[in-house]
């Protein structure tokens, strides 16, 4: 006979205001196997977990129900208690009597009667538990950083500096992301490539990190501490080991095409290099334009290339590496100009497969109506930046000129359910002010105005900061902008002043939206690939938003930077050491322990359908063939992978035979809560 104990948690008063539980431990008193009870009014805190182990050594209870908030939220921590004074963890439930009960009802005596089922379930279940033992496995002390931006270069820096092998798998030429494109950051205005270049040099620089640029994930398997990822470095057609970085080649190519780096607002070489300041400083020669990869054509590059290292028959390198941890930083961009009243346009940088199908269906079919000098925040800050293309002076697009008149629009995309996307992008006030006060330190005599909804700046000295920017010159006006339209060389901005209820017409000669900041636009695809979650927003979705907010639904496997919400650069940094400091925790023993709740097959009775198979979002069963003593073939199975099965339970039910077990969720376990339970729904 079980000797079981119940600890009923008050929670303060988020379980006590509309639960009586002193009548619930009472009632769980009176159940079959319960020898001791407990009403306390913080179970999780120091006293009362000691309370907890207290009650286990001098009862010598073998099993332990804690009825409290849900088991998210504390299972761990009265498992671990229960561990450390003797008793199997996995003889430890939770009857979630806060989140399913006390947070949902009113009125005290439904809250008080719907506790006592609950946790009188937990009591019937608890009787069928196990006391199952955790899995030991392998552990490769190696990381995966997936993105080569300011959060990918601070986690692998961190764990290099720490003394983990890593390996960065960056798409483009170059690393350094969007914060490379920054000409100076807010509320400092720090230059924005003097914080990045000498970060950059030091990752390249480093024994212990690779950097696979203009590369690419393409696969993923294996489970926490044993990935194997398939990485596919594209082709430069550039010898790495031969290059010196010259420019020679770059210099003398005649072809060119739309820079990508620059917002696609002047070309750049079919071979290149990102910007001046890339790391790694080896060319690469964009395949898709190249008349000699096209057409056996020109070859100049080759031609003048002194140390011999052009190669047109290069080929793609697929590289197998295996990892223990992957951390996920593959940033965001900009969402484009969907807006027809605001000239909105298909850039040509922004190809169709970049962007989600949401922004594919509202852009315009065509570029009439295209204002030139209508554009985004990212374009501005190249023409702010001194190694952009007018070398740090602002120009308009359309014919160069200074433009005397600047609107800037805020919340273009953001916070609009219709073409953009519901939320608050986050930083747009804050690079808005920014981007007022580059244009008037560039041109003083200029005026700038800000059309804006309201300002969120929560920051450290971010209220400061946008307090500067007005104090500097900037007209702020509460209002939307209706329209912008064409008239001459300017263009007429058509807005509202909220606050006045006036009408307010601007001729200016430059606009710039902030549009919104979302994610990349294969983010759900690249998720896929990874095995996590995603948002429908495609932003790659936390196992919990206040407990694990860097930790993916994947275990191993970690988020860092914008690709998980909009965040800032202060944000990003901090979020990309925590992932460090995450890994580092798993590399810090020599073999990893495995909660042992996963599906178990009775091969015996496996008929061989493998239903099982298909319904893993997983990829964690396998068939396999099962011999006689003769080590003859005798008969097909399925076999679940440990390591990789999360526990979700798909497979058992949708195995025919029934010859799968979830463990800790067995049917004998389920079946006896269920008929626990003697009362109406509520």
């Amino acid at each position: 006979m079980a000797k079981i104990g119940v600890f009923v948690c008050q929670c303060g008063n988020n379980i006590a205001r509309t639960v009586d539980t002193a009548e619930v431990a009472k009632y769980c008193s009176e159940q079959d196997g319960v020898v001791h009870v407990e009403d306390y009014k913080f179970m999780c805190s120091a006293p009362g977990q000691e309370m907890f182990k207290k009650a286990i050594k001098e009862k010598g209870l073998d099993a332990c129900i804690v009825s409290a908030c849900s088991p998210k939220m504390h299972e761990a921590t009265f498992r671990n208690a229960a561990e450390a004074a003797g008793l199997n963890p996995f003889k430890v439930e939770i009857a979630n009597i806060r989140e399913q009960c006390s947070w949902v009802h009113d009125d005290k005596e439904v809250g008080t009667v719907k506790s006592k089922d609950l946790t009188k379930m937990m009591i019937e279940r608890i009787k069928f538990n196990k006391p199952l033992e955790r899995y030991v496995m392998p552990l490769t002390k190696r990381a995966l950083v997936v993105g080569g931006g300011i959060a990918g270069i601070q986690a692998a820096l961190d764990l290099a500096q720490a003394g983990v092998d890593v390996h960065i798998v960056e798409r483009e030429p170059s690393l350094g992301g969007n914060m490379a494109r920054l000409s100076e950051t807010f509320p400092t205005l720090d230059c924005s490539q003097c914080i990045m270049t000498p970060r950059m040099v030091e990752v390249q620089n480093h024994p212990l990190i690779t950097v696979h640029a203009y590369a690419e994930l393409e696969q993923l398997s294996g489970f926490i501490g044993n990935f194997r990822a398939r990485i596919r470095q594209k082709a430069k057609f550039v010898i790495d080991d031969l290059c010196t970085g010259c420019g020679e080649c770059w210099e003398k190519c005649p072809f060119s095409t739309e820079s990508e780096f620059e917002m696609g607002l002047v070309k750049r070489p079919i071979i290149y290099i990102p910007f001046p300041q890339a790391v790694p400083t080896v060319p690469v020669i964009d395949k898709t334009e190249c008349p000699k990869i096209l057409k056996d054509k020109c070859g100049l590059c080759a031609d003048v290339c002194g140390p011999d290292c052009i190669d047109f028959t290069q080929q793609d390198e697929i590289k197998e590496i295996d990892f223990g941890a992957i951390i996920v930083a593959t940033g965001f961009q900009l969402m484009p100009n969907v807006y027809r009243e605001y000239g909105g346009w298909r850039p040509p940088h922004m190809t169709p497969k970049k962007l989600t199908a949401k922004m594919r269906k509202a852009l315009p079919r065509s570029d009439a109506g295209r204002l030139v000098d209508v554009i985004n925040g990212l374009e501005f800050e190249r023409l702010a930046s001194a190694s952009g293309p007018t070398g740090g002076q602002i120009r308009r697009p359309s014919d160069g000129k200074i433009p005397e008149v600047v609107v800037f629009i805020a919340c273009v995309g953001s916070r609009d359910c219709n073409k953009g996307v519901e939320y608050c992008s986050k930083i747009c006030c804050m690079y808005t002010a920014k981007h007022t006060m580059l244009y008037q330190h560039a041109v003083h005599h200029g005026k700038s105005y800000v059309f804006y909804m309201d300002i969120r700046a929560g920051g450290k000295g971010y209220e400061e900061f946008i307090n500067r920017a007005q104090d500097e010159g900037a007209q702020y006006i509460r209002g939307r902008v209706s329209r912008l339209t064409k008239k001459g060389e300017k263009i007429l901005v058509k807005g509202a002043d909220t606050l006045t209820g006036q009408a307010v017409d601007v001729e200016a000669d430059m606009v710039v939206l902030a549009t919104a900041m979302v994610p990349q636009g294969d983010s759900e695809q690249v998720a896929q690939t990874l095995g996590i979650g995603y948002d429908k927003h495609g932003f790659f979705s936390e196992q919990h938003p206040k407990l694990m907010p860097v930790e993916s639904s994947t275990g191993g496997i970690f988020l860092a930077g914008a690709c998980q919400s909009v965040k800032d650069i202060p944000e990003t940094v901090a979020q990309a050491s925590a992932t460090a400091a995450k890994v580092l925790a798993l590399f810090s023993k020599d073999e990893m322990m495995r909660d042992p709740e996963v599906a178990i097959v009775d091969q015996e009775k496996c008929m061989n359908c493998w239903d099982c198979v298909t319904v893993c979002p997983y990829l964690a069963i396998d068939r396999v063939e099962l011999k006689d003593r003769n080590g003859n073939f005798r008969k097909w199975a399925a076999y679940v992978n440990p390591g990789l099965c999360q526990g979700c339970g798909i497979c058992n039910t949708a195995c025919r035979s029934k010859s799968i077990e979830l463990m800790g969720y067995t049917n004998e376990q389920v079946y006896a809560q269920i008929t626990a339970f003697g009362g109406d729904i509520i």
